[in-house]
């Protein structure tokens, strides 16, 4: 087998959650192009469709799941939908988030949206994760991929601190479940020119001069940018590894 062998997925059933937005949806059409069937799952669920249509329309597997990833019921019946159309999951990427929350002083922060982050950010995670881990043991094992954020490793507040808990949780599954030939890791993006964190730093903020002047390549991406080292930790390519945070973000944080 060919080294370009590696990174292909086909017969792989993938599910994305955040699969209408701007990464998921260049996640959904990464993990198609390389073979896989994928469930594009969203709480929009007319985005959804609108990602899943597409992909269909040029000729790859696809289906829409609508999901709350912080609901139990919801996320199961996501896994439902994927056995159901695909006899199976070998997939799992965690990017379904919020982004756009306060940025304001730790001392005084909302604790209702302080508790919203972490849920979404955090614990829906887990949620998806403890549902399809059965189904994926079905199949022999699988690969779940985290999407953090480089903001888990700078003061980057509420947001930062539940990415990095994302990073420690990371790592906890990937300890647990590696015997079971489950491995786990995540991706760390800087600044993806998306709509949703054009709304968290608009292109006037001072914050993204800044950020340019800190880069060694370059501050900001986009979302193509992450999807080589996605299908690297989606494919058997990554088969010797497992709990490790990938920072993709031109060189804007460094980790001995």
């Amino acid at each position: 087998m060919s080294a370009t062998d590696d990174i292909r997925l086909d017969g792989k059933v993938a599910i994305v959650t955040g699969g209408a937005g701007g990464i998921g949806r260049a996640y959904c059409r990464a993990l198609a192009e390389a073979g896989a069937s994928v469930v594009v799952a969203d709480l929009d669920g007319t985005g959804a469709q609108k990602v899943s249509g597409e992909l269909e329309v040029d000729g790859f597997s696809a289906i829409p799941a609508t999901v709350d990833i912080t609901d139990v019921e919801s996320v199961a019946s996501m896994v439902d939908a994927a056995r159901s159309a695909f006899d199976g999951i070998d997939v799992l990427v965690n990017n379904a988030a919020i982004i756009d929350m306060p940025y304001t002083a730790l001392a005084t922060y909302p604790l209702d949206w302080w508790e919203r982050g972490f849920r979404i950010n955090v614990t829906g995670a887990l949620i998806c994760t403890q549902a399809v881990v059965p189904v994926m043991l079905e199949r022999g094992g699988g690969k779940i991929i985290n999407q953090a954020s480089s903001g888990a490793f700078t003061a980057a507040g509420a947001y930062g601190i539940g990415k990095l808990a994302l990073v420690g949780l990371t790592v906890a599954l990937a300890k647990e479940l590696g015997p079971q030939h489950i491995h786990v890791n995540a991706i760390a993006p800087g600044m993806v020119d998306t709509e949703a964190a054009l709304k968290s730093v608009p292109r006037d903020s001072p914050l993204r001069e800044r950020m340019r002047t800190t880069a060694a390549v370059k501050a900001f991406g986009e979302p193509e940018d992450l999807c080589g080292a996605l299908l690297f930790l989606a494919s058997s390519a990554s088969d010797w590894m497992t709990g490790q945070t990938l920072n993709i973000d031109g060189g804007t944080i460094f980790r001995l």
